[in-house]
């Protein structure tokens, strides 16, 4: 392998066995070396095959930000991939080391952003929060630098957005219909549902998924007529979970403009009345 281009000491472009063009990381892998030099192998400790625009941004970045900050993202990037269901998508390289490098930036001038979806996120995103509120740790050790929890929320979004595909803004959307939906519940039942259970757990992640679907359909209305025979025969027992239901249908039919069927509805009752249920035990307890 040897070198198309040097981005910094530590970076340089080259080609891969299939003439790829890549990008390969290592700490002073570049230093004292010219275009054509081949590289030590045993200097590489990561490369990127990405599109053109997110090269494009990587060298840009890379030509602006130290290399412990790349360094930092992959030990967080190598902590969610043993914890989580899937892998991250390399994209995150870019976008989660840029944002640590300007969180400490401006850190170091006394400005501190308020994460108004926090809660949502220490709840919706319990998993992914706990990688980034040990992220806090390592960049406090990295750079003497304390962090709040609101910056772990950040963190933990980007996580999500690299674990999902999406961008930062979807992911930000997704978790406020998430959190609009738990709300209807609980107003409709006036009560405080029980985070811990299993139940909860459940509704959030039939949610997430619920919410994806909302999103990127949004519009949809060819499927409206779908029935489901069930649905019939479960509303009539469990009569205000369906009626609960039927209020997220319509807030999510004038909020998006997303149909509905009675499928969608079937498994909102269901997941509400497990869950309201369990919480009025803990409750009565």
């Amino acid at each position: 392998m040897r070198i198309q281009k040097i981005l910094n000491n530590n970076a340089i472009i080259s080609k891969d066995s299939s003439y790829q063009e890549i990008i390969v990381m290592g700490k002073g892998i570049a230093y004292g070396k010219k275009t054509g030099d081949v590289i030590d192998p045993s200097r590489i400790y990561k490369t990127f095959v990405l599109n053109h625009e997110a090269q494009n941004k990587m060298v840009q970045m890379l030509q602006k930000i130290p290399i412990e900050y790349l360094e930092l993202c992959e030990l967080i990037v190598s902590r969610a991939n043993n914890i989580l269901d899937k892998p991250l998508s390399d994209d995150i390289y870019i976008s989660l080391t840029d944002h640590i490098y300007m969180a400490v930036q401006r850190y170091k001038k006394g400005l501190r952003l308020k994460n108004k979806l926090l809660w949502e996120i220490q709840h919706f995103y319990a998993k992914e929060y706990k990688i980034a509120h040990e992220a806090l740790n390592s960049i406090e050790s990295m750079f003497q630098i304390h962090m709040d929890e609101d910056e772990a929320g950040f963190i933990a979004i980007h996580i999500v957005t690299a674990e999902h595909g999406d961008k930062v803004d979807d992911v930000y959307e997704l978790t406020r219909l998430i959190q609009d939906i738990m709300n209807i519940v609980k107003y409709y039942f006036k009560i405080e549902l029980d985070e811990r259970s299993l139940y909860y757990q459940r509704f959030v992640t039939h949610l997430k998924f619920f919410s994806y679907r909302v999103l990127s359909y949004k519009n949809r209305k060819e499927n409206a007529l779908l029935k489901n025979d069930l649905l019939e025969i479960i509303k009539e027992k469990y009569v205000n979970p369906y009626l609960c239901a039927l209020k997220i249908k319509s807030f999510v039919e004038q909020r998006y403009e997303y149909i509905l069927d009675d499928e969608e509805i079937l498994y909102l009752l269901i997941h509400i009345s497990q869950v309201i249920q369990f919480s009025k035990e803990e409750c009565s307890k």
